[in-house]
This record gives C-alpha cells, sequence and structure tokens, in this order.
C-alpha cells in the first residue's frame, strides 16, 4: 500500500521545513539504478523525515530498507510518515548515532545511502564495507557540496566538511576495490561499486 497523496505532502512540507530531502535529478538516476540493481536489502545513513526511505521501498520491488536517524525528534516524524504512507513492513527505522549503531548491524547490503553528517562520511565508507556484498553499490549524495569540493573554497565555516568529504572522494576514486562515478546532480552523488 502507497499513499501517494500523503507522499507528496511530505516531500512539500520537507522542502518547506528546509529539511533536506534528495533532490528530483539525483533521485531519477537512484530510480534508475535500483531498477538495474534489483537490491534484497539496502542500508539508509540519515533516515530525516523518511522521504528518501519510502523511495527506494517505492522503486524496488522487495527490497528491506534499514535505515539510521540520529535525531530523535525527525525519526519520531519518519515513524508517523511510514504510518500514513506505507511500506512499514519494509522499511525498519533505526534511532540512534550511525558510528555506534553500523557496527553492530549483522545483515549484508546490496546499496548503502549516505547522506548523514559529511564530517562522517569516511569513518560511514570504512564500516559501510564491512556490511557490503559483493559487487554491491555505496551510494554517497551530497559529495560536492554547493560546489565547494572541487573549488578551492577555504572559507572557515565549511572547511571541515569540505576537507572530509574530498577525503571521501579521494578514498573512492583511488582504492583499487572500488569503481566510481561521480554525477554532477543534485549537489553531486557519488556511486561506488565494490569489488571485494
Amino acid at each position: 500500500m502507497f499513499n501517494e497523496e500523503e507522499f507528496n505532502k511530505l516531500k512539500e512540507n520537507a522542502l518547506k521545513r528546509h529539511i533536506p530531502i534528495i533532490m528530483d535529478d539525483t533521485l531519477e538516476k537512484i530510480k534508475e539504478v535500483l531498477k538495474k540493481e534489483n537490491p534484497n536489502r539496502i542500508l539508509e545513513i540519515g533516515t530525516a523525515v523518511g522521504y528518501s526511505a519510502l523511495c527506494f521501498a517505492r522503486y524496488s520491488e522487495n527490497a528491506i530498507i534499514d535505515t539510521i536517524e540520529i535525531d530523535e525528534e525527525r525519526y519520531n516524524e519518519a515513524i508517523q510518515n511510514l504510518e500514513k504512507i506505507g511500506f512499514k513492513d519494509r522499511i525498519n527505522l533505526i534511532l540512534g548515532n550511525a558510528v555506534d549503531i553500523i557496527p553492530t548491524l549483522k545483515n549484508k547490503y546490496d546499496i548503502i545511502f549516505i547522506d548523514a553528517a559529511k564530517s562522517k562520511y569516511s569513518i560511514f565508507l570504512e564500516e559501510a564495507l564491512k556490511l557490503i556484498n559483493n559487487n554491491g553499490l555505496i551510494l554517497a549524495d551530497n559529495v560536492l557540496y554547493k560546489g565547494y569540493v572541487m573549488s578551492d573554497y577555504n572559507k572557515h565555516k565549511q572547511r571541515t566538511a569540505v576537507r572530509h568529504l574530498r577525503e571521501y572522494i579521494k578514498e573512492i576514486t583511488e582504492n583499487e576495490k572500488m569503481e566510481t562515478e561521480i554525477l554532477d546532480i543534485g549537489d553531486g552523488l557519488a556511486i561506488t561499486r565494490v569489488k571485494l
């Protein structure tokens, strides 16, 4: 069961409140990936209000989605959204800090989606590599971060996030076990195929 009307309301409400959700062009690409890969299990790091998890469930036929959110208010909102929109039988919401939770997970995943604290992308990558199936995909959103990552940007306010994202990109493009493409859509989407 999928309630399209409530789903559209969720999107509109998130945009109005400046809650970060997947941009439309990024979602189009992810939809393509999901159709092609037909994953059984997806891990999402950074649920927010549940928009992307709902998209994953909507565009992949059978996937079970585990999704982690650190903010209790957003986590509770995501629970309510699943109640109204559907897919709560296929989406497992987990409240807590992904850095602590990921090492405790027992499942293996076909796709891991990273969309959380930019300064922790390299930590998430390290943990994701322990949970990804051979030939699985790690998708990371916002890797170009407003264009700052590929420029000579060095303002104090965003410097840490930019530095960490540059480290993440270096790792996924230079590690021989990974094939990566970085797409200039949305705020930058990195698609990494992992060969274990």
